[in-house]
């Protein structure tokens, strides 16, 4: 049998895997109100990817629990605000605020140089001793990095301004990343990952043109880095991005985790073959609203559209309203269909 690693690497390369990789994402709030559901679906339907830990010697500073009602600081010195345990809470006032058009002050932003100092010898013995295939314990996301410092709206009005201030921060951010992705890139972790919410229900939050002006080239310094180095790289945005997917396997993106039904299958299967869809199962209706059957029509959707002797990663996500009988029923419909 092969294993999970084995599995997910033919799966990225379409080389017919005999079933498609298992992975779900979990929140708290259904550990804490599906305990022991959550645990028969882990039992039944493992996951063949896991995130290895960094095993920092710094650890960087932070305030409060992510996943708790109340406020918490995070790495970078962005305050967020939480009204609900077991989700993550909203940033509600910049560090860079409005009236400093120019951003001139930086200085009450940390960039989290802690994370570099990753122990790549325990890592390597983490990878060594399991079979499943190992992602990276880092994640830039530098346009939703971007929007807990300066806020969503200004952040807008920054991209088409484009401040000097902004640059020179912006280039400061992408010379860490890149850093931290290599780093993790010299150690045995299989894949490394990246992340940035781009689409709304319809469409992309910018335009295109300024996207591919601005942020491409970043995206493709991350995803150069790994390839140069012999691993895989993830990708998660929310949201309708249809517009950057063409963009996305131009750069070499081996997998990109989207909201399929946000787009539509017809639109997705012109780019099936060319790269992996890593989920996802629609968590807006189906998950918290629809039947086991529709589980199962949806999963075959996904199969029939995508799927090209891989391609196509059973990825599920464990959130707010999700029945628990229908993340199982994600697994089960998967692998009925091999």
């Amino acid at each position: 049998m092969k294993t999970s690693r084995e599995l997910v690497y033919e799966t990225l390369e379409f080389r017919n895997p005999e079933r498609a990789p298992r992975d779900l994402w979990i929140l708290p709030w259904a550990e804490m109100k599906y305990s022991e559901e959550l645990n028969e679906i882990r039992e039944r339907y493992p996951s063949d990817i896991i995130h290895a830990p960094g095993f920092c010697r710094e650890i960087p500073e932070t305030k409060g629990n992510p996943y708790k009602k109340g406020h918490f600081t995070d790495e970078w010195g962005c305050l967020f605000e939480n009204k609900t345990d077991g989700i993550i809470g909203e940033v509600k006032e910049a560090i860079v605020p409005a009236d400093d058009e120019e951003w001139e002050d930086t200085s009450r932003v940390h960039i989290p140089v802690e994370w570099l100092s990753i122990d790549k010898e325990k890592i390597n013995t983490f990878c060594s001793e399991t079979g499943k295939f190992v992602l990276a314990g880092a994640c830039p996301r530098p346009f939703e990095q971007l929007q807990f410092i300066r806020g969503t709206e200004q952040l807008y009005m920054d991209l088409m301004l484009e401040p000097e201030g902004l640059k020179i921060f912006m280039k400061e951010m992408h010379v860490f990343y890149c850093q931290l992705l290599t780093a993790w890139a010299e150690t045995d972790v299989d894949g490394l990952m990246i992340m940035d919410d781009w689409g709304s229900q319809k469409n992309l939050l910018i335009n295109p043109e300024l996207w591919v002006e601005i942020l491409k080239p970043l995206y493709k310094d991350y995803i150069d880095i790994a390839h140069a180095h012999g691993k895989k790289i993830f990708m998660h945005s929310d949201g309708n991005i249809l517009l950057i997917i063409p963009h996305l396997i131009d750069l070499g993106l081996d997998a990109v985790n989207s909201q399929l039904f946000c787009m539509g299958m017809d639109n997705l299967e012109k780019y099936s073959g060319k790269i992996t869809f890593w989920g996802e199962m629609d968590r807006q209706h189906l998950l918290p609203f629809g039947s086991v059957e529709d589980i199962e029509k949806a999963v075959t959707s996904v199969r029939s559209s995508l799927w090209r002797k891989g391609g196509c990663i059973a990825q599920c996500e464990f959130g707010p309203g999700a029945k628990p009988e229908n993340v199982a029923a994600v697994f089960s419909a998967w692998s009925s269909l091999f």
